[in-house]
């Protein structure tokens, strides 16, 4: 939910959140972020392992970002979110406050407190910013949901004992049972 306030919120706004305050803001809106549970902490940090090891093993340049992470997805200073795994290939994008543009595959790991905002508000937020990949890793459903959003084909549903191809890296398969 967003936080109460009759105005719209800026990027000033979020950058001077006091310390320890975690916050989203999203069409001048700041939604406060829950802590996570242990599990969601698991996968996020799994995943940074996973991900960062295929990268380095392939002498790749991408890089992966755990949360905190901020990225300005329109990079006009407008929304900033921090989904809890980031990937970006394309280096001119980071900068000393996190990243400036659509990262290329953001992982978000669903919690009870933010499943409307990865189910919808994130989903139309990335789309429209031009992520190329977009993961909802579920774990009360054990499913996870693999959105290709550059070559715009339908959704793909994985349980979690399922292999699922990442479609920047097209021989890396994660088994998300494997990371629990």
């Amino acid at each position: 939910m967003p936080l109460p306030k009759q105005h719209t919120y800026t990027s000033e706004d979020y950058w001077n959140l006091p310390d320890g305050q975690r916050a989203e803001l999203i069409d001048g809106q700041l939604y406060n972020m829950a802590p996570p549970s242990r599990i969601h902490q698991r996968l996020v940090s799994q995943f940074t392992r996973v991900i960062g090891q295929y990268i380095a093993d392939h002498h790749g340049s991408c890089q992966v970002y755990p949360a905190p992470f901020a990225v300005n997805l329109d990079a006009d200073d407008n929304d900033w979110v921090e989904p809890d795994i980031s990937v970006i290939c394309d280096h001119r994008k980071l900068t000393d406050r996190g990243c400036s543009g659509a990262p290329d595959l953001m992982i978000e790991v669903v919690s009870p407190s933010s499943s409307r905002m990865d189910y919808i508000i994130k989903l139309n937020l990335y789309m429209a910013a031009g992520v190329r990949e977009y993961w909802i890793v579920d774990p009360l459903r054990q499913r996870t949901i693999v959105y290709r959003l550059e070559s715009g084909d339908a959704p793909t549903i994985f349980a979690f004992s399922q292999p699922v191809s990442v479609g920047i890296f097209p021989d890396l398969e994660i088994c998300i049972a494997d990371l629990i």
